[in-house]
């Protein structure tokens, strides 16, 4: 198993264990995992911690991609965490920062759930 994942009241907290996400078959493997774990987030509600994260391929960037997407669909609230100086760079330079809800730490992340409206 690549990832952890546990609950915290109705938000699913999933945690990297790799701090390199480059081999092709452990990204499939990931991919596959984001995947069903969004598909099983109970409140949904889900948080991705990359804290132990300091080096992901693009490819890994792409599972990342689709798994916003899938979370859209399915109306699952996805934020991402604890994302180390480089690949918030990465993020940057192709925007994704635009696409995902990014949070300096796990924290932040699970408080931002509860805020309502424009003005939290």
């Amino acid at each position: 198993m690549s990832l952890k994942s546990r609950e915290h009241e109705d938000i699913l907290i999933v945690s990297f264990t790799d701090s390199k996400i480059l081999d092709d078959a452990r990204i499939q493997q990931l991919g596959k995992e984001l995947v069903d774990k969004a598909a099983h987030a109970q409140g949904a509600k889900m948080v991705l911690n990359f804290a132990t994260v300091s080096f992901m391929s693009s490819a890994m960037i792409g599972k990342l991609v689709l798994l916003s997407k899938k979370c859209k669909q399915d109306k699952v609230d996805l934020k991402l965490s604890n994302i180390s100086p480089n690949v918030q760079e990465v993020f940057k330079l192709m925007k994704l920062n635009k696409i995902f809800d990014i949070h300096k730490d796990e924290e932040k992340a699970i408080k931002s759930f509860d805020k309502k409206g424009w003005f939290g």
